[in-house]
């Protein structure tokens, strides 16, 4: 067997908490997180798409966001419940490079469109009379389309150079899906230099959407203080409060442990309703 892995093109995951001693239970909790998240995502998308009210700027890119969050954790779960029931391990070299970048897309689009997200209620709250003319449908598409080909395009070259790495030995991924460090610990080659730019540029799409979204709502909030108006203040602070809880939430969300952090998402979903 070790020899035939060894040979093949396929890797092979050994899971998530391989060590856990409950594992139904553990694939159990996993796939009812996954059915929350999936049918709270797709239950807003379908109320934006189908209530005409709903056509906005600000609904418009929520449903994007929930868009892609139905494709992040699908680019995921239903290859690591598959190997499980069927106590297959292995995954091909395409598969994996495919769902690398897969994940790797959203992830980064999710990042653009949660900075687009903060500047839809800046130009919301601070440019009221000016909203429609900058918020038209035609700049809103654009955005949609500059978070998707943005991730895509970063995410095709952090796919391709890594992929390419010769790997020695053993070709086991110490996970549940095809990760990048993962695999970059599995090749025989100094990555060290390309470690270090995947270091700068992970850290690049953190922290400047971070500081967009932070300074976007640091200027919303001096905005909000000179309203004169008690009610439109507090429906400005209404509708931006459930906008910061989103980003919170995904840097929260993080490491080994995407699939189980999802279950966040619906409650996101049913706050976003609630407040907006």
């Amino acid at each position: 067997m070790g020899q035939k892995n060894e040979s093949s093109t396929d890797f092979i995951l050994l899971g998530l908490f391989p060590w856990f001693r409950h594992p139904h239970l553990l694939m159990l909790i996993i796939l009812l997180f996954y059915a929350i998240a999936l049918t709270g995502n797709c239950i807003l998308i379908l109320l934006i798409l189908l209530d005409s009210r709903l056509h906005t700027p600000m609904y418009f890119l929520l449903s994007q966001l929930s868009l892609v969050d139905v494709a992040y954790i699908s680019s995921t779960v239903p290859k690591m419940v598959i190997n499980y029931f069927t106590g297959k391990k292995n995954i091909s070299y395409l598969a994996c490079a495919t769902q690398l970048f897969s994940f790797l897309t959203l992830a980064l689009a999710e990042c653009i469109l949660l900075t687009l997200m903060a500047c839809d209620r800046y130009v919301a709250v601070c440019k009221p009379l000016r909203y429609t003319v900058l918020m038209n449908p035609k700049v809103c598409l654009q955005m949609a389309a500059a978070a998707w080909i943005g991730g895509a395009l970063a995410a095709l070259v952090h796919t391709v150079y890594p992929m390419s790495f010769r790997i020695c030995g053993s070709r086991e991924i110490n996970h549940y899906f095809c990760e990048m460090p993962a695999i970059l610990r599995l090749s025989c080659m100094d990555t060290s230099v390309y470690e270090m730019v995947i270091f700068l540029t992970s850290t690049a799409y953190l922290l400047v959407p971070f500081s967009l979204i932070l300074t976007s709502y640091i200027v919303i909030f001096l905005t909000v203080l000179q309203m004169t108006s008690r009610k439109g203040r507090n429906k400005a602070l209404a509708t931006c409060s459930s906008h910061l809880t989103v980003p919170s939430e995904q840097r929260s969300v993080g490491g080994s442990e995407e699939v189980l952090g999802k279950v966040l998402q619906l409650r996101r979903c049913h706050v976003l309703q609630c407040h907006s």
